[in-house]
């Protein structure tokens, strides 16, 4: 396998490896939380705020870590973050901790966090985990900021509770209702699709069939044989 730069480890989740376009992981807070900009860019932190420190104490007490019991060890961890993010939140925060409600807890298993847990922090150096845990985390803020910013403008003619559209628009009410949500994620992905497909035909890489498609395509072309 090819060794990656730290710059590599860093930009692959802000865009290739995009941790909701490019993986579909973190799915259910980005649909539920995202009808508002402030909530979306509040998931996006405490999220990032785990990631960081999860894959910086993993990284550092991997060789501690038997293997017999690394996920539970791991998900331990991340859930001693997760409560203090919750705890720090709620006495700081408690309009924003009340509109997140579950979704904050439910950060213990969001897969991103388990995923970069087990396939990048407990395989590399501390250094190389707090990048690929900024550009993981960056990726996943920049996404909710996305989704909850269209979401929040159409739907509310907001952004942050400041009125943004002028005064004879009609808010798009669908767009913070759950509907919304599955529009928006939608439109995103295929802009990010069709971007990652662009980025291919520049680099000259064109997508090819696999050799037993291609096979059976051949057979299937050839013509039958006419029985007298």
């Amino acid at each position: 396998m090819k060794q990656t730069t730290a710059r590599e480890d860093f930009a692959a989740g802000v865009f290739q490896n995009n941790p909701i376009f490019g993986q579909f992981l973190g799915l259910c807070p980005t649909l539920a939380v995202t009808n508002l900009l402030a909530n979306g860019l509040a998931m996006g932190l405490a999220t990032t705020f785990v990631l960081l420190f999860s894959n910086v104490l993993i990284a550092a007490l991997k060789q501690y870590i038997p293997n017999e019991v690394r996920i539970t060890a791991y998900v331990l961890i991340i859930a001693t973050f997760v409560t203090l993010v919750d705890l720090v939140m709620a006495g700081a925060f408690p309009e924003l901790h009340h509109a997140l409600g579950a979704f904050i807890a439910l950060i213990v298993v969001n897969c991103i966090i388990l995923g970069r847990a087990e396939a990048f922090a407990a395989k590399n150096t501390v250094t190389r985990s707090i990048l690929d845990a900024l550009g993981n985390g960056l990726g996943f803020t920049g996404t909710l900021i996305l989704m909850s910013g269209a979401r929040e403008l159409l739907g509310s003619g907001t952004l942050l509770g400041f009125q943004v559209m002028p005064q004879g628009f009609e808010p798009w009410v669908i767009m913070v209702m759950p509907p919304g949500g599955f529009f928006t994620l939608g439109f995103y992905l295929l802009l990010f699709g069709w971007w990652k497909e662009r980025q291919l035909k520049k680099a000259g890489v064109t997508a090819r069939a696999p050799r037993r498609w291609r096979h059976q395509v051949t057979v299937q072309q050839q013509p039958r044989e006419v029985v007298a």
